[in-house]
């Protein structure tokens, strides 16, 4: 078995952060779970910390590291999503939105950064498939991704050197229950017809995804890397998406996702 590593996952009370909570647990890690709510289990020491919260986000390092004097492995989970069209998102929505899954990543990285130089450790992101496929009446949660991967992108370059390994993996469709927490804006069927019937589409294809398992055990290989790439999906389906969007003319590519979401 491989060595004891410790392991600090925000987000890990559901979905993709408990599995990945309890792969990393089950391969001999210890595990903390940064969240605002849950428990300690098997498998993760459960820290309350809100991520929104530069404060929380320092303690529950610092708490972390008064245990175990070090952090290994950085997986940045936590995060929801909204649904609205462009026109009628309010901007605090937008701000929330990028508030917990962008700046919530960011928080807790920055306070965590020292201790990872130290042990020259990975950081994980938990981007999206969303964020090169931007979905209709979903723009903020796909920018916010987007987003993501350019600091992932960016960490590469500015951590070189210190033996900090970054990198991201994109999901696709997974059956958790971030569908049923899904922040909706009103609908103005008026002006968006087909916004009711696109989110549907959407939350269906989720609830009929893929297992966080899956995901969960792709983060782990990566931890397992010495230079992981900076982005992976899991499945063939979604890593040929990867692929074909990077190929495709633009237009060609905003054309079939407007024909499959709006």
């Amino acid at each position: 078995m491989a060595s004891e590593r410790i392991v600090v996952i925000t987000g890990a009370s559901k979905g993709i952060g408990k599995a990945a909570a309890a792969v990393f647990s089950h391969a001999g890690d210890r595990v903390y779970n940064l969240s605002r709510s849950g428990e300690t289990t098997e498998n993760a020491v459960h820290i309350r910390c809100d991520v929104t919260d530069e404060t929380q986000c320092k303690q529950a390092i610092e708490a972390v590291l008064e245990r175990e004097g070090r952090i290994d492995v950085l997986i940045l989970n936590a995060g929801f999503g909204i649904s609205g069209p462009v026109e009628t998102t309010e901007i605090d929505a937008m701000k929330k939105q990028f508030d917990v899954c962008l700046f919530g990543a960011i928080r807790v990285l920055k306070a965590a950064l020292p201790a990872l130089r130290e042990s020259k450790g990975h950081v994980l992101f938990t981007s999206s498939v969303a964020a090169v496929t931007p979905i209709p009446y979903q723009a903020f949660y796909s920018a916010c991704k987007a987003s993501i991967n350019s600091v992932v992108m960016a960490l590469r370059n500015e951590l070189k050197g210190t033996g900090i390994r970054v990198a991201a993996v994109l999901p696709g469709d997974v059956k958790t229950d971030f569908t049923a927490q899904r922040e909706k804006n009103p609908v103005n069927e008026k002006l968006y017809p087909n916004e009711v019937k696109s989110v549907a589409k959407m939350e269906h294809d989720e609830q009929h995804g893929m297992s966080p398992d899956r995901i969960a055990k792709r983060f782990y290989r990566l931890s397992r890397q010495k230079n992981p790439k900076p982005f992976c999906s899991v499945g063939v389906a979604y890593s040929a998406v990867l692929i074909l969007v990077k190929l495709l003319p633009a237009r060609l590519a905003n054309w079939i996702l407007g024909k499959m979401y709006a």
